[in-house]
């Protein structure tokens, strides 16, 4: 959000009260508490009748520190992310007549006291960041003052008329020269965030819009440290945008908390803040493999599934898993955990059949109950649906007729819906896709009390741990599997995630790989996304060019909205050797085949450390310069480099860093530290060997 009118003035409507001086500072058991008036004290009558700041430092664990800028700390707090603190690390806490300090190891907090504001983030080496003049502010805001309190929209923050809200707190933090932000979620748009006002707030958007799915209040710079913004509701981000030299974070009400998380290289930044929200989750080596879906509209019953199955097994491509999507279910009953019986009137044999096969089976599930849904009088007899101020059951028609939230905040709802979800996988049902969970509305009342506002994002917390540990119950750790959509901080414990609705063309498949890269870089282990795009038909060019792409991602899935993704439908006879769908897909997903011993060891890293599999070039290589804005390749686990190609005649333009590289398919051997320009075709993509790498495979491919 944006306050100010250049660099002198705020916009009308805006009051802003800055902390000015650090005037008191004090050890209170493992904090450094700070007073921040709103005025250098210069005599008695200055500390009247103006709002004083309290900013509290402190360190959860090595290498982290924690800032709390408070108001009235007698206000309500939203509740922010589960933090795992260290209790066997003990920071430093160090104060003088001239400053106070906290020391974290590897981070230290200085703060000096008086005029002007000045609080220091530190490592050996110099400084990561700082907060100066002007950078800590408490904005009260008239009613009609014309500041965008975004998103609007189906559940925004301003459709109920809450927003803006009467008072703000940010802070900003400095930005070199040179210095470029990354992460903030599964973000779509640039993968360098400077320039941009980014909103934190769950959205179903599609992938074409600066809305997301996944929003995470953590960004990390080339510098070589982190923020997370423990704060579950809405945070806007301006990132050198309203104020070039600065990061600043802004959130509605009476407390700011953040961390600033060193590293000094991404990888350790990554480690301490998954350390902090949690680790991705190990994942079972057949989720790796090729996923088929039914698609969303389409029409399909067991015979059009099994001639599918025979489908790709009579054209020798490896398949892992069958997907169901929405329509197992009987339209305007979702979410009722019942088949269809016109269409599948024996699912417990067709699920045991495809078992049978060999194959894995994942169903579509979401947590809204329809109307016509048998389990909505149950819900709403039992107070398991979120309700309204006044009583009634909160419902609208988008997506379902009539639909209503199951209340994750009520531990007997939770249980309910879980119970259900037990009888599913009891059926045979492997995997769960955990659709939507963004369309969260503000204007209710949580049964346990939960602010509005934080419980848009709490809400998919809730909902895909909900079946995330029904699965790792019945299934067993390391074999749970979502393929979900929402999530926020903390939601990296619960993979697998896809980058949602994208469309089908090259422009959606190369923004889809930039979400996927900016979500890695939020501290995700895993990603994947429709190959060929979910809306639309792809061209052949497209879908041939994106299943290479899909099959060289972490996870991979054929799946659209209003039309199968089978290899077959996009070939016409006439192709070149080697250049058909079919063809394609045999060749890269027998090649990922031979990738799992591989792929599974990606994985335990991203277990054990936060560093995901996709990794983005300015995670590996983040002392050179030229990989700064590169969002068009990337690093498959640690020593594969891919580069997509996102055109129809095969041309592809890519960074090949320095050192010794094999080329995958050709056994060429180059030196790295420039820029290629090359030509594929549909059967190739550049696939390049790190030197000294040793990649564990399974029987060749074909």
């Amino acid at each position: 959000m944006k306050f100010t009118d250049g660099f002198w003035q705020v916009r009308p409507g805006v009051e802003a009260f800055y902390a000015q001086e650090a005037y008191d500072l004090a050890v209170e058991g493992d904090e450094l508490v700070v007073a921040a008036p709103t005025k250098v004290i210069a005599t008695r009558g200055d500390t009247l009748n103006r709002p004083m700041l309290t900013v509290s430092i402190a360190s959860p664990a090595e290498g982290v520190i924690r800032v709390r800028v408070e108001h009235h700390r007698g206000a309500r707090r939203d509740p922010g992310f589960a933090i795992e603190t260290d209790a066997a690390f003990h920071p430093e806490l160090r104060l003088d007549e001239v400053e106070g300090v906290v020391d974290a190891g590897s981070l230290r907090a200085r703060i000096g006291r008086g005029a002007p504001w000045d609080l220091a983030f530190e490592h050996d080496g110099g400084t990561y960041t700082s907060s100066g003049h002007k950078s800590v502010g408490y904005l009260k805001l008239a009613p009609d003052a014309p500041i965008a309190a975004e998103p609007t929209g189906v559940a925004g923050v301003t459709t109920t008329g809450l927003a803006p809200a009467p008072a703000y707190l940010h802070t900003q933090l400095s930005l070199g020269v040179g210095e470029l932000v990354y992460g903030l979620g599964e973000r779509f748009g640039p993968l360098v965030k400077n320039g941009q006002t980014v909103d934190i707030w769950n959205t179903d958007g599609g992938t074409s819009s600066e809305q997301a799915y996944k929003n995470v209040p953590f960004y990390l710079t080339n510098r070589g440290y982190g923020v997370l913004v423990n704060h579950a509701g809405h945070v806007s981000f301006e990132v050198g945008s309203e104020a070039v030299e600065q990061v600043q974070f802004s959130v509605a009400g009476e407390v700011l908390e953040y961390f600033v998380i060193a590293g000094p290289t991404p990888a350790e930044v990554l480690d301490r803040y998954t350390r902090l929200t949690g680790r991705p989750a190990l994942v079972p080596e057949w989720s790796y493999g090729l996923w088929l879906s039914t698609s969303f509209t389409t029409d399909y019953d067991e015979q059009t599934v099994n001639a599918f199955i025979d489908g790709m097994a009579e054209r020798d491509i490896p398949l892992s898993v069958f997907h169901f999507d929405c329509f197992w279910m009987r339209e305007f009953h979702w979410t009722d955990f019942e088949w269809d019986p016109r269409v599948f009137p024996d699912p417990e044999g067709m699920l045991a059949r495809l078992h049978d096969r060999g194959l894995k089976v994942s169903a579509w599930l979401n947590p809204y109950i329809a109307q016509r849904s048998k389990l909505f009088r149950e819900g709403v007899e039992a107070g398991y649906l979120v309700r309204r101020a006044d009583g009634s059951v909160w419902q609208w028609d988008l997506w379902q007729a009539g639909m209503a939230l199951v209340d994750f905040t009520n531990p007997d709802a939770t249980a309910w819906f879980q119970g259900h979800l037990r009888r599913l996988l009891d059926q045979g049902v492997d995997a769960i896709k955990t659709d939507f969970g963004e369309r969260i509305p503000i204007d209710v009342v949580w049964h346990d009390g939960s602010e509005p506002e934080a419980m848009h994002h709490r809400y998919t917390e809730l909902y895909n741990r909900a079946v995330f540990e029904v699965l790792e119950e019945v299934r067993g750790p390391g074999e749970a599997v979502l393929f979900a959509r929402s999530a926020t901080a903390g939601g990296q414990q619960m993979p697998v995630h896809w980058g949602g609705d994208n469309s089908s063309s090259f422009a959606s498949m190369a923004e889809s790989l930039r979400g996927g890269l900016s979500l890695a870089l939020s501290g995700f282990g895993y990603w994947s996304h429709d190959i060929g795009g979910f809306e639309g038909d792809p061209d052949p060019a497209v879908f041939k060019r994106w299943l290479a792409f899909g099959l060289l991602s972490s996870h991979s899935r054929l799946h659209g909205s209003t039309s199968y993704r089978v290899p077959w439908a996009f070939d016409r006879g006439d192709e070149a050797p080697g250049q058909s769908a079919v063809e394609v897909a045999r060749r890269f997903a027998k090649l990922k085949q031979s990738l799992l011993p591989y792929l599974v060891a990606a994985g335990e890293e991203a277990h054990r450390t936060g560093r995901p599999v996709m990794r983005p070039m300015q995670l590996e290589f983040p002392d050179d310069p030229a990989v700064a804005y590169l969002d068009r390749q990337y690093l498959l686990g640690p020593s594969l480099l891919v580069a997509p190609v996102f055109s129809a005649d095969g041309e592809v333009e890519y960074y090949l860093p320095a050192g010794r590289w094999t080329n995958w398919f050709t056994n060429e051997v180059v030196d790295g530290g420039g820029w290629r320009r090359e030509v594929h075709g549909f059967d190739t993509v550049p696939l390049w060997v790190r030197e000294g790498a040793v990649v564990p495979r399974a029987d060749q491919e074909s």
